[in-house]
């Protein structure tokens, strides 16, 4: 591979257009390019490296949130309190603490949807983001590997021309006496 090749040649060269008229990430390409430099960190790495404290809180979150065993169990609590404020409690001679209309379990519920549904948006956000950074980098890594075919096809061309001027020179060369 050649090195320290000016990028504003390979622009023109390969994409036929200015430098200066190419997008950021094209820019960025041809640059590492030029330079035989790689493409950089891997785009997990990127997302990582700006995660913070809630961040990671509010992907928990809503990993935990968003999983059958969450689901099950919330399920198992609905049941066990609706069981035992319907009657059971009675049965042993206690007041039920939710009697039906399960108010407060109605409470507790709109409290848990309105403070996880916000936590989960995060997330989801963050996994936009993160797949932003992604589809830049396969988009880099994609240009950059179209350039450098290109490259090559360049100089398989050149290699082919000189070897047919070689052979059509060899032709019409008179032997040596």
């Amino acid at each position: 591979m050649i090195r320290d090749v000016d990028p504003h040649k390979l622009a023109r060269d390969l994409l036929g257009r200015e430098f200066d008229d190419l997008e950021a990430d094209e820019q960025r390409v041809l640059k590492r390019v030029a330079s035989g430099s790689f493409t950089g960190r891997d785009a997990d790495e990127l997302a990582q490296g700006h995660e913070t404290w809630s961040d990671r809180l509010a992907d928990r979150v809503a990993e935990i949130g968003g999983s059958w065993g969450f689901i099950i169990g919330f399920g198992v609590v609905l049941v066990v309190w609706t069981t035992l404020n319907s009657g059971v409690l009675e049965l042993m001679g206690v007041r039920p603490f939710d009697a039906y209309p399960f108010i407060f379990l109605n409470l507790i519920l709109s409290m848990l949807a309105a403070v996880q549904a916000p936590i989960i948006l995060m997330s989801q956000n963050r996994q936009a983001r993160k797949d932003r950074i992604t589809a830049r980098h396969d988009y880099e890594v994609n240009l950059r590997t179209q350039l450098e075919i290109l490259r090559l096809a360049h100089r398989v061309e050149k290699l082919a021309r000189a070897a047919h001027l070689e052979r059509n020179e060899a032709r019409h060369t008179p032997p040596e006496a």
